[in-house]
């Protein structure tokens, strides 16, 4: 594990980065509105534009892996990242935040799937799942910094301010990450990077597209992720202030329990498989949990403040098995492949993450921001989980043993 330790270490600092902006919105939404003049459906198009450029990205992102490899891959998009943090901090409406969080999206694109593509190449099979999971898991930090330490830091300083410091914080961590990781471990028989003809390239993403148990995965995939991100990263602080009239470090605090239980959610779900020997059993029991509770939110009207915020932290827990869908998908490609393959599977999340927060943004504005909206809201994400799971009940378990 010694010599694991600088890798798992440096992907836990990028998608720390990209966790903290994917939820930056939420806990400084009220904010937002008022400063920028945002109506709910720009709030949720706000919220959309980063997925939009993750989902844009993966193809690109994937060739780039398997030809150039994670390390300078992720540490060239990176400086996207920081130059997107700054174009938010001067952003002056609508459309100047969309555009920033667009630029921001493709700078994070590489994040995540850099940590699949890598942990899949330094750790063996039925462990992939638990790896995976630390780092998930450690990445929450920057979870945990877009909730209370944000609104301590737009209290204090002002939003802008913080996103121009946290463009700084970008561009070392990206220096760190080049410098620190290697795309594969010491003594390794495989080469680095491939190189590929055009039509090499078409017929791997062919390949891909091909693959037995692919799309009933992908379906659960879209809903799975992106229903917690919904909650947590979009509407969760819009509700906190709408329905229960919270503040600023009010909404940060509960946010902030709800990040930590997204945390404490992924290092239960991590190594789960290999308890019940079933990655498809996880999956299943998380999906119909998850949206037990949503459907309580959405049937409950004006719940106290201590239901719902209960209700709010189990969903984020419950939620949490994404990364068991990560590994299953991992382990259906060869690795000559593992760059294409990791990334398609996380289209269907991107997907997901640009759909959800738009479609809930367009049920806000049309329900006026209380708590029907926001009922309408949860029973929608709980039906679309629901719905993942029909094709999904169809994919092939390949159990880590």
């Amino acid at each position: 594990m010694g010599s694991k330790l600088p890798l798992i270490l440096m992907l836990v600092a990028v998608t720390c980065l990209s966790q903290f902006y994917r939820v930056s919105n939420s806990v400084i939404a009220p904010d937002l509105v008022h400063d920028l003049g945002l109506s709910a459906r720009q709030l949720g198009w706000a919220g959309s534009a980063f997925f939009f450029a993750l989902f844009a990205a993966q193809l690109p992102v994937g060739l780039w892996f398997d030809r150039f490899g994670a390390r300078l891959t992720v540490s060239t998009v990176s400086v996207v990242a920081a130059i997107g943090s700054v174009w938010i901090a001067f952003a002056t409406d609508a459309t100047g935040l969309i555009i920033g969080r667009t630029i921001v999206g493709l700078g994070c694109a590489a994040s995540f799937m850099a940590v699949v593509f890598l942990c899949a190449r330094w750790f063996e099979p039925a462990r992939l799942a638990t790896a995976l999971s630390w780092v998930f898991a450690g990445s929450n930090i920057g979870t945990l910094a877009g909730a209370t330490p944000l609104a301590l830091v737009a209290a204090a300083v002002g939003w802008r301010n913080g996103f121009l410091g946290l463009a700084v914080v970008t561009l070392l961590v990206a220096g760190l990450f080049y410098l620190v990781v290697r795309d594969r471990p010491p003594g390794s028989a495989l080469p680095a990077t491939q190189r590929e003809s055009l039509g090499d390239v078409f017929r791997g993403l062919w390949q891909v597209w091909r693959t037995p148990g692919l799309l009933p995965l992908l379906s659960m995939h879209f809903f799975a992720y992106a229903t917690m991100l919904t909650v947590l990263g979009v509407w969760g602080g819009p509700y906190l202030f709408d329905v229960h009239k919270l503040d600023g470090v009010q909404r940060g605090n509960v946010l902030l329990a709800m990040g930590i239980a997204q945390t404490v959610g992924i290092l239960c779900y991590g190594p789960m498989d290999r308890v019940l020997h079933s990655r498809k059993k996880v999956v299943f029991s998380g999906a119909l949990l998850s949206a037990l509770v949503l459907g309580t939110l959405a049937l409950v009207p004006q719940p106290p403040l201590w239901l719902a915020v209960v209700l709010l932290v189990a969903a984020c827990f419950l939620c949490a098995f994404g990364t068991v869908i990560v590994a299953q998908g991992r382990t259906l490609f060869p690795d000559r492949l593992g760059g294409r393959g990791v990334t398609t599977v996380n289209m269907a999340q991107c997907l997901g993450l640009t759909v959800l927060p738009a479609v809930t943004g367009y049920i806000v504005e049309a329900f006026g921001a209380g708590d029907l909206a926001y009922r309408y809201v949860f029973g929608t994400l709980a039906a679309g989980l629901l719905i993942g799971l029909i094709p999904y009940s169809r994919s092939p378990d390949n159990s880590s043993g």
